[in-house]
C-alpha cells in the first residue's frame, strides 16, 4: 500500500495553501492524497436526530471545508486519488494520528482562528515538535510555493549522518528534479584559544575540513542512492539558525531535522527548526529521528 501525502485543512486561506502544496507533492510523488479536517461540532451541538432535516452549522461547515477541498484538489490535479475525513478530534490531534505512516504531514503555516500577526500557529507549531514522520510547514513567498527557485536546502546537523532528514531531503531533490544544497555550519567555541604559543588550538581552516569531512559522511549513502540528484555541500562558520533562514529566501524546500526521545513529552524542535518555523521564506519539512530516551 503507498502512503498518502496527508493534508489539514480548516476553512482558512493557509490551509488552502497548505493543500495546494500537498496536491503538488502527491502528483510528484505519485501517491494518493487524504485531507483531513478535525471538527468537535458533535461535541458542543449534539447529533441531530433522525426525524429531522435540520443540520447543525457546525455538521455544514465541516463537510463545507472537505467539499471544498477536495474540489480544489481535483481541479488542480485532475485523476488523484484522494481521500477526505472528518475527525471528531481537536486539530492537533487529529493531524498526528492521521499522520502515522503518512510520507509527510503537511499543515498551513496559520489556522482559521489565530492571529494574522502571527508567524506561526500553535496547530503548526504541534505538529512540527510532535509528529512521528516528516512533517511540513507551507510558508514563504509565490516563487518558493510554485516551485520556481528548483532548489532544496537541507541544514546538517550533529546527528545527521545518513539520518531520515538527509534521506527525504534527497528524496525530495530527485521528485522535484531540483538542485540539493547541503549545508553544515561550524562556530570555534568559544574558550578555544586563538593563538596562543603555549596551547594547542584549531585554525579555521581546522574548523572547515573537519565540518566538510562530517559533512561528505553525512551525505554518502544517500548520493549514492540518488546519483541524479546535483548536490552542493557547503559549510560556513555561523550560526545555523540564522544562515538557514537566510538561505530559505531562494529555496523551494528547507529541511531540518529534529531530535525525539521515545516517552518524552514536550516540544522536541530545537533553535534550528523553531527558527525556521517562524521565519522561513519557503515550506519548511522538520524530520524527526527517533532515538530512545535517556534515563
Amino acid at each position: 500500500m503507498v502512503s498518502p501525502v496527508v493534508v489539514g485543512v480548516d476553512g482558512s486561506d493557509a490551509g488552502f495553501t497548505a493543500l495546494d502544496w500537498a496536491v503538488d507533492e502527491a502528483k510528484r510523488h505519485g501517491c494518493p492524497l487524504r485531507i483531513v479536517h478535525a471538527s468537535l461540532w458533535e461535541r458542543y451541538e449534539g447529533v441531530t436526530p433522525a426525524l429531522t432535516t435540520h443540520r447543525p452549522s457546525g455538521q455544514v461547515f465541516a463537510e463545507n471545508v472537505v467539499g471544498t477541498a477536495a474540489e480544489r484538489a481535483g481541479r488542480r490535479a485532475p485523476g488523484l486519488a484522494l481521500k477526505t475525513d472528518v475527525v471528531p478530534e481537536d486539530a492537533a490531534g487529529a493531524l498526528l494520528r492521521a499522520g502515522h505512516g503518512a510520507l509527510m504531514l503537511v499543515v498551513g503555516s496559520r489556522g482559521r482562528g489565530e492571529l494574522a500577526g502571527l508567524l506561526l500557529g500553535s496547530v503548526g507549531l504541534l505538529v512540527a515538535a510532535r509528529s512521528h514522520g516528516p512533517a511540513v510547514v507551507v510558508r514563504g513567498d509565490r516563487q518558493a510555493l510554485d516551485a520556481h527557485h528548483g532548489r532544496v536546502v537541507l541544514g546538517v546537523g550533529d546527528h545527521d549522518v545518513d539520518s531520515p532528514a538527509v534521506r527525504f531531503a534527497f528524496r525530495e531533490a530527485a521528485a522535484r528534479n531540483a538542485d540539493l544544497e547541503a549545508v553544515r555550519l561550524w562556530r570555534r567555541p568559544g574558550f578555544a584559544p586563538a593563538g596562543h604559543p603555549l596551547l594547542p588550538h584549531e585554525s579555521d581552516a581546522d574548523f572547515e575540513h573537519s565540518t566538510g569531512q562530517f559533512l561528505d559522511k553525512a551525505l554518502e549513502t544517500a548520493a549514492r542512492e540518488h546519483p541524479q540528484v546535483a548536490v552542493r555541500a557547503r559549510t560556513a562558520e555561523g550560526p545555523a539558525h540564522r544562515r538557514l533562514t537566510e538561505l530559505s529566501a531562494a529555496a523551494d524546500l528547507l529541511v531540518v531535522g529534529a531530535q525525539r526521545r521515545d516517552g518524552v513529552i514536550g516540544l522536541e524542535l530545537g533553535r534550528v527548526a523553531h527558527r525556521a518555523l517562524h521565519h522561513a521564506a519557503c515550506p519548511v519539512a522538520v524530520v524527526p529521528r527517533h532515538s530512545p530516551a535517556v534515563p
